[in-house]
C-alpha cells in the first residue's frame, strides 16, 4: 500500500513538472526571452527579459481607457520571469548607488516620468510585485510618448563616455532612459 502511495505521489510530482515546463516554454513563444548585455575592461551589465508584442493593443494609458498597462500600476518591465539586473561593479542608477549583485527591475509607468525600481528578490516568476521592502533603489526618470512604433518591448543597454551607460527601455511610442555610472 505505501508503495503504490510512494508511486502515484511520484508520478503526479513528475507531471506538474513536465506541466510547469511546457507552459514556460508555451509563454516563451510569445515573448520570447531576451537580454541586454554591455561588457567592457571595467563592467558587465546584463538584463534578462521577455519581449511581450503590443499587438494592436493600447500599452500605456489611464486605467478607464483600457490600457494593457495602466498609468501608476507596478509592471514587471516585461513578460514571463521577473526582469532581472545583475552587475559585477556597484553603480550609480540615477544618482542612487546600487551594489554589485542581482536584482529584479520593475516600474510604475507615468504619463510623464516613471519610476523604476531595483529589488533584492530577483528569483520571481509572473505578476505579483516583490516585497517593496526589499527595494533598493527607486528613481523617476523622465519618457517620451511620441516616439516612432516598437512593436515588440525593448531594453538595450548604450555606451556613452568612459564612465557613463544609457539603459533604455522602448515599447509602442513610450521610451524611457535611465542613466546609469560607474561608482567612483
Amino acid at each position: 500500500m505505501k508503495k503504490r502511495i510512494l508511486l502515484i505521489i511520484g508520478i503526479a510530482l513528475v507531471a506538474i513538472i513536465a506541466l510547469l515546463a511546457w507552459f514556460r516554454s508555451y509563454t516563451k513563444s510569445h515573448s520570447p526571452a531576451a537580454k541586454a548585455i554591455i561588457e567592457n575592461r571595467e563592467v558587465k551589465i546584463v538584463i534578462n527579459y521577455c519581449q511581450p508584442y503590443k499587438k494592436g493593443r493600447l500599452i500605456f494609458g489611464d486605467e478607464t481607457s483600457g490600457a494593457l498597462q495602466p498609468y501608476g500600476k507596478y509592471w514587471r518591465i516585461g513578460a514571463n520571469e521577473a526582469t532581472t539586473f545583475e552587475t559585477n561593479k556597484p553603480l550609480m542608477v540615477n544618482d542612487q548607488h546600487l551594489k554589485v549583485g542581482k536584482y529584479s527591475m520593475y516600474a510604475y509607468p507615468g504619463k510623464e516620468y516613471w519610476q523604476i525600481v531595483f529589488n533584492s528578490e530577483s528569483e520571481r516568476w509572473g505578476v505579483p510585485a516583490p516585497d517593496p521592502s526589499n527595494d533598493i533603489v527607486k528613481t523617476n526618470v523622465p519618457c517620451t510618448n511620441n516616439n516612432p512604433l516598437e512593436e515588440q518591448l525593448v531594453i538595450s543597454l548604450m555606451q556613452g563616455d568612459s564612465n557613463s551607460i544609457q539603459m533604455l527601455i522602448y515599447w509602442d511610442q513610450t521610451k524611457v532612459m535611465l542613466p546609469i555610472a560607474l561608482q567612483k
